[in-house]
C-alpha cells in the first residue's frame, strides 16, 4: 500500500513553477502599461506572450529582466519571491534576454564582443573556446576570430543566442527574434530552442506571426491594452481564435480590387552609388520603375543595399545623377528631402526614434518635421492647428498614446509607427517610401556580401 500511495503522490506532483508572475501593474502618466497581469512558465516550457502593439509585452519582459520596476505586483522564480532590481541580478538567478536590438560592436570579433558581456576572470582563448563548443553542442556555427561586420543577420542573432547560453540561463526571454531572419535561419533557430527547452531551460517568447507560435509554443498568454485575455495551448488554438484574443475580432478579411496602372511617379535609371561608410554595400546599376496605384516590394537579406537605395530615394543622399532618379517626370537625384516632398514624395524611415521622430518632443510638434500645414505664412507656428492636426492623426490609426502633446518616446514601438506613418499618408503623398513597415528596428546590420545573397522574405521597401 505504501508503494501504492508513492505512486499516486507522483502522478500528480505538481512541479514547481519556473516563473510566476502575480498581478504586475505598471502605469505611466498616459498609460497604464500592466494592468494585473499574471503569468506561468513551467520548466522546460516554451512559453509565447502575444498581442498587439502596446499591448504591454515588452514592459513586462523588461520587469521579469529588471529593467523596470513593477508598482504593484509579485515575481516568484524557481518557487522563491524575488525583486529583480536589474539585468545583472537577472541574470545571476538565471535569467537570460536577447533583445530585438542587436547590440553587437561591428569593429569587434564574435569573441570579443561575447567576452564584454561575461565574467571578466576569464581570458579570451577561454571565451572563444566556450563559444566553439557552445555552437557545436546547439548547432549554432560561429567562427569566435570573425569581425563582426562580416556577419549575416542570422549569424549576428547566433552571437546573442551563445551569449546568453553561455550564463546557462534557466529562462530564456527572446523579443521578436524572426522579424528580420530568413526562412532557412528561423528553421535553424527553431531547432535550437526546442533543444534548449528539452534540457529543461524555459523560454518565453514574444512574436507577432501566429504560425510561429502554433509550431514552436506549447503555452501562450495573450495581452490585450495592459491585460490578460487569454491563456491557451497555441498548438489547439487557430489563427483566427488567436486573433480575437488578441484584438477581440478577427481582423477584416483583405478585399482585392483590379487596378490599372498609372503614370510613372518614380523612376530609377542605372542608379550606381559607392557606399559612404566600411560596412554599406555599392549600388550597382540599379533600375526601376513605379507607377500610380501599384505597389512595389524590395526584397532581400537585409544589408545587401536596401538602407544605401532608400537614402538614395528619400533625398538623404544626393549624389546621384540628377537624372537617375526622377519624381513626377522631374530630375530628383540631386534634391533634398524637403524639395522631393513639395513633389509629392513623402518617406517612412526606419529608425523610428531619432529619425522619423525627435524622441523628447510631442507628437503634435513631431509633425512639423515633414509637414508645414500649420505654419503661418510669418513662421508662426500655429498650436491650436498643429495638436488638431496630431489628434486627427490619433484617432484616424488608433494610436495609443496620451494625446498630441504625449512624447514620442512615451508611445511603444509599434503606435508610434503608427503615428509617423499616419504622418505621412495624411499628407497626402504621390509617392510613399516605406522602410520595414512591419518589422521592428534593429542595430546597423549587414548580410555577409560574399555568402548571403539569397533573396529571402520580403523586405523593404513598399511604396504606394
Amino acid at each position: 500500500m505504501a508503494a501504492q500511495k508513492l505512486d499516486v503522490h507522483e502522478n500528480f506532483r505538481v512541479s514547481i513553477p519556473r516563473l510566476q508572475l502575480e498581478h504586475i501593474t505598471k502605469r505611466y502618466p498616459a498609460v497604464v502599461a500592466n494592468d494585473g497581469v499574471s503569468l506561468v512558465v513551467q520548466p522546460g516550457e516554451t512559453h509565447a506572450v502575444l498581442g498587439e502593439n502596446g499591448a504591454g509585452k515588452s514592459t513586462l519582459m523588461k520587469i521579469i529582466y529588471g529593467s523596470v520596476k513593477p508598482d504593484e505586483g509579485s515575481v516568484t522564480f524557481d518557487g522563491k519571491p524575488v525583486q529583480v532590481r536589474n539585468p545583472q541580478e537577472a541574470r545571476a538567478l538565471g535569467i537570460a534576454m536577447v533583445f530585438q536590438h542587436f547590440s553587437l560592436f561591428d569593429t569587434l570579433t564574435v569573441a570579443e564582443n561575447v567576452w564584454l558581456g561575461l565574467d571578466r576572470s576569464l581570458s579570451l582563448a577561454e571565451v572563444s573556446r566556450n563559444i566553439t563548443a557552445k555552437s557545436l553542442e546547439y548547432g549554432l556555427h560561429v567562427d569566435p576570430t570573425r569581425p563582426v561586420h562580416t556577419l549575416s543577420v542570422g549569424e549576428m542573432q547566433r552571437v546573442e543566442i551563445i551569449r546568453a547560453l553561455l550564463t546557462d540561463p534557466r529562462l530564456l526571454i527572446l523579443d521578436e527574434p524572426t522579424s528580420v531572419l530568413t526562412p532557412q535561419a528561423v528553421e535553424t533557430l527553431f531547432v535550437t530552442l526546442k533543444k534548449l527547452a528539452a534540457q529543461g531551460c524555459s523560454i518565453l517568447y514574444i512574436s507577432h506571426k501566429l504560425h510561429e507560435i502554433r509550431e514552436l509554443c506549447t503555452a501562450c498568454t495573450v495581452l490585450r491594452g495592459g491585460k490578460v485575455t487569454g491563456v491557451c495551448d497555441p498548438r489547439e488554438e487557430s489563427n483566427a481564435s488567436l486573433s480575437r484574443m488578441m484584438i477581440g475580432a478577427e481582423p477584416p478579411a483583405l478585399e482585392h480590387h483590379a487596378r490599372q496602372p498609372g503614370e510613372v511617379v518614380l523612376r530609377v535609371q542605372s542608379l550606381s552609388l559607392p557606399r559612404e561608410d566600411q560596412f554599406g554595400v555599392d549600388l550597382e546599376q540599379v533600375s526601376l520603375d513605379v507607377r500610380a496605384g501599384e505597389v512595389v516590394g524590395i526584397a532581400g537579406v537585409s544589408g545587401n543595399g536596401q538602407r544605401e537605395l532608400l537614402y538614395a530615394l528619400s533625398g538623404e543622399d544626393t549624389r546621384a545623377a540628377a537624372d537617375a532618379v526622377q519624381v513626377g517626370g522631374q530630375p530628383a537625384g540631386r534634391l533634398g528631402p524637403a524639395q522631393r516632398r513639395r513633389l509629392g514624395l513623402h518617406f517612412v524611415p526606419e529608425e523610428r526614434l531619432g529619425r522619423g521622430a525627435v524622441p523628447s518632443l510631442g507628437l503634435a510638434h513631431n509633425l512639423l518635421l515633414t509637414r508645414t500645414d500649420a505654419v503661418g505664412g510669418s513662421g508662426w507656428i500655429k498650436v491650436k492647428a498643429l495638436q488638431q492636426q496630431a489628434a486627427g492623426i490619433i484617432q484616424r490609426f488608433n494610436v495609443k498614446a496620451g494625446g498630441p502633446n504625449a512624447a514620442a518616446r512615451s508611445l511603444s514601438g509599434g503606435n508610434l509607427q503608427k503615428f509617423i506613418v499616419g504622418r505621412e499618408i495624411d499628407a497626402k503623398p504621390k509617392l510613399l517610401v516605406v522602410s520595414q513597415p512591419t518589422g521592428r528596428r534593429r542595430r546597423r546590420r549587414r548580410a555577409d556580401s560574399r555568402r548571403d545573397r539569397r533573396c529571402a522574405t520580403p523586405a523593404v521597401p513598399c511604396w504606394w
